[in-house]
């Protein structure tokens, strides 16, 4: 074999094997630049990951504010719901972490020159609750209305046993419970400093298609200052405001 041809077939594996190297080489690039890739989604994951639980958490402690607790007519209390009371007289109770704010409520109303007011009902037991629910439908169906005509009539003034905010311990009905209240001077003292106290009106005239509840003036809830002011700058009855509180979190 001639020396030139020699030299040619050298040059000609020199440049394949330079070929074959930039190839391999591309190819080793392109697997780090996937893992890398692969590396960064998982890390994406995780932190998508991280977020929603940590969104998720924050949900449960919203709606795990015992302040905030919902029972409507749909919504039961759990059976092993428990509540601490203590004594605002001789025979009515509140819930043992809100009664400071009720008394001092009161007593700062009184202090102001609305000395006609009290608190006419507060917690109620379930079996309290059950006994208010069916004397008042046997008064309509003594009224000549059917039992399904006198459950719904009465749903509209007094809600089922476990559905009633006064299970809960976290609310009062104010004065002689009637619409004559909406009237009094203790009524717009309400309306302007409640909120100071944590109290909101729960069933107002203008959400009765949410709550399903007629319009009670009387009827006041507790929910934490914080809340109520939130809740009354948001013109917001407790439902709406739950599930504010819910979309919030979890965007």
């Amino acid at each position: 074999m001639s020396m030139k041809r020699k030299i040619v077939i050298v040059m000609f594996g020199v440049m394949l094997y330079c070929i074959i190297s930039v190839i391999i080489g591309i190819g080793e690039s392109n697997n780090i630049k996937s893992e890398y890739k692969e590396g960064s989604e998982e890390i994406e994951n995780v932190d998508i990951k991280e977020k929603s639980n940590e969104s998720l958490l924050q949900n449960i402690k919203v709606l795990d504010d015992w302040r905030l607790i919902l029972v409507n007519h749909n919504i039961m209390l759990t059976e092993d719901y428990e509540v601490k009371l203590s004594n605002i007289d001789s025979t009515r109770q509140f819930d043992s972490r809100a009664i400071d704010e009720l008394n001092q409520m009161i007593k700062d109303m009184k202090k102001d020159g609305i000395s006609n007011i009290w608190v006419q009902s507060a917690y109620r037991s379930i079996e309290y609750q059950k006994e208010l629910f069916d004397n008042q439908v046997q008064k309509y169906i003594n009224q000549g209305k059917t039992k399904e005509e006198a459950e719904k009539l009465t749903l509209q003034i007094i809600n089922k046993p476990g559905t009633s905010e006064h299970n809960l311990g976290l609310a009062v009905d104010l004065n002689y419970v009637n619409y004559e209240f909406e009237y009094t001077k203790a009524f717009k003292w309400l309306q302007e400093n409640a909120e100071n106290y944590g109290f909101i009106l729960r069933y107002k005239r203008e959400k009765e298609d949410i709550t399903k509840v007629d319009y009670e003036p009387w009827h006041w809830r507790y929910v934490g200052v914080e809340n109520a002011k939130k809740m009354n700058e948001l013109d917001m009855c407790l439902e709406e405001y739950i599930d504010y509180l819910t979309n919030s979190v979890i965007k």
